[in-house]
């Protein structure tokens, strides 16, 4: 193992013999790793710029912000989870490791895997709901190009048949993409981009020009209220939705960052692309939403229903190619790369990154994601907050292990070897399990009591209730602690 004593640590030890290895598992070489700053900003604008975010900041107002509020806590959110998001992303970027790899000296050769696959069951939930999403643009897409389309008769699980083979299409198109692997993906995010940026900028200038200007706008904001609850009762479950909403990410930033080409483009990148485009795009789709109320007399929260409005094809075909590439971009980097790599972990000599993903999208059906955006509030209350608490778990391990347990060393062949250090008892490191376990026990009772109300949003907040509105900082920190301490007695 060899090391420029400042960044970057690159394997010279054989250890493709082992079952822990394969080549897409493998660290990366130092002549791999060649995305630069624009390479990791262009990755977050292009995860960012989708309709979920879109959507986002409208949600929160129906519950009784502000825009204003709900735009400051979009980006207090998104500056929070940062702070994980470059820690985390050290790791990967110094040693050129995955985010299932990374895990192997925290929970154990074997272990690493009960967090890596809670991290793709929820990557495949959101491969699912940005799949539908996409579908039904290109739904709306041929239904605006030709008539006949909405014409296919018939109703399968309460949605239309031509909406059924516009979401596979999305789907197989996916899947095409997944086949040509990692390197695609960059080059992906770095062309559609600008567009994305672009495509935001013009349906804003459209939205204010429409509407009178952008204080007619912002006015009008209050008419997207549904609900008239305080600020400071709704702020927590908010604030940590929003964390939530890239908690995911936080975790496997090290699959990305692996192919760095240093920490400078990783931090730099990472902090102009998140925070600035979630909130620039979130503002934009509270804007145009808002708009909406003026030009036609009601509000259209999506942008899809809003496209169908216009009655200009070109326009209609450039905002569906914007919305397509939104979709794409993000599915394609925050929900298939990490359970691609995640799968592949389980039993790396049968299992590739490509073999990872098609399983991914095969989940991503079973899993319904058209119950999962059945409506805004069980979106947040339900689906964001409550995967945020698993995240938060094991976030809080990983970065107590890295930063302060190992103190960001790592014997990086030790990672691949079935009886190296990092092999524990078994394979398994017990007390990062126990510590995850113990972590999430405390949110569990207020995420039943969310999934199991209508909306997800409980009106009578007990003990538990409240602890499940922050469960993302309650699991990180609980984890983070007793992981310390269980790892501290092991040392005496």
């Amino acid at each position: 193992m060899k090391t420029d004593h400042v960044e970057f640590v690159e394997l010279n030890e054989d250890v493709s013999a082992s079952p822990l290895w394969n080549a897409d598992l493998a660290p990366t070489t130092i002549e791999q790793r060649t995305w630069s700053t624009w390479n990791i900003a262009a990755l977050w604008i292009g995860m960012s710029v989708v309709i979920t975010t879109y959507m986002l900041g409208g949600g929160f107002i129906a519950q009784g912000m502000t825009w204003w509020q709900a735009m400051l806590t979009i980006l207090l959110g998104n500056c929070i989870v940062l702070v994980p998001m470059v820690l985390n992303a050290h790791a990967g970027t110094r040693y050129g490791i995955s985010f299932p790899v990374l895990l192997r000296a925290s929970f154990g050769t074997k272990g690493a895997n009960i967090p890596a696959i809670l991290r793709a069951i929820v990557a495949c939930g959101w491969f699912g709901i940005q799949t539908w999403i996409g579908g039904t643009a290109i739904d709306a897409l041929l239904a605006a190009l030709w008539g006949g389309w909405t014409e296919i008769g018939g109703v399968i699980a309460g949605n239309p048949v031509h909406t059924w083979l516009s979401f596979f299409l999305f789907w197989a198109i996916q899947v095409a993409i997944i086949l040509r692997g990692i390197e695609g993906i960059k080059h992906l995010e770095s062309w559609a981009a600008p567009l994305l940026l672009f495509g935001g900028l013009v349906l804003l200038i459209w939205a204010s020009s429409a509407a009178g200007g952008l204080g007619n706008v912002l006015a009008g904001t209050l008419a997207l209220q549904t609900s008239q609850a305080d600020f400071w009762a709704i702020f927590p479950a908010a604030l940590t939705a929003s964390v939530g909403y890239w908690a995911t990410l936080s975790l496997n930033i090290p699959d990305f960052t692996r192919y760095a080409k240093s920490q400078r483009s990783q931090m730099l990148g990472q902090a102009l692309g998140l925070p600035l485009t979630m909130t620039a795009f979130a503002f934009i789709g509270v804007a145009v939403t808002s708009a909406t109320v003026i030009i036609y007399g009601e509000a259209i929260a999506d942008p899809v229903k809003l496209i169908q409005r216009f009655d200009n094809a070109a326009v209609i075909l450039f905002s569906m190619v914007v919305i397509f590439l939104a979709q794409l971009t993000t599915n394609m980097a925050a929900n298939v790369v990490s359970p691609s790599n995640d799968f592949s972990n389980i039993n790396p000599k049968r299992i590739s990154y490509v073999t990872g993903g098609l399983i991914t999208a095969v989940i991503g059906i079973v899993m319904m994601p058209w119950q999962l955006m059945s409506s805004m509030g069980a979106y947040i209350f339900t689906w964001l907050i409550g995967y945020s608490g698993l995240m938060g778990a094991i976030g809080g391990i990983l970065i107590c292990d890295y930063w302060l347990i190992r103190k960001r060393r790592i014997e990086l062949a030790e990672l691949y070897k079935t009886d190296g250090i990092y092999s524990y008892t078994g394979g398994f490191n017990w007390r990062a399990i126990v510590a995850l376990t113990v972590a999430i026990a405390p949110v569990v009772p207020g995420f039943l009591r969310a999934a199991t109300t209508p909306g997800g949003q409980v009106a009578d907040l007990g003990l538990f209730d409240t602890i499940y509105t922050y469960a993302w900082f309650v699991t990180f920190g609980l984890a983070f602690i007793l992981y310390y301490l269980l790892m501290s007695l092991k040392k005496r």
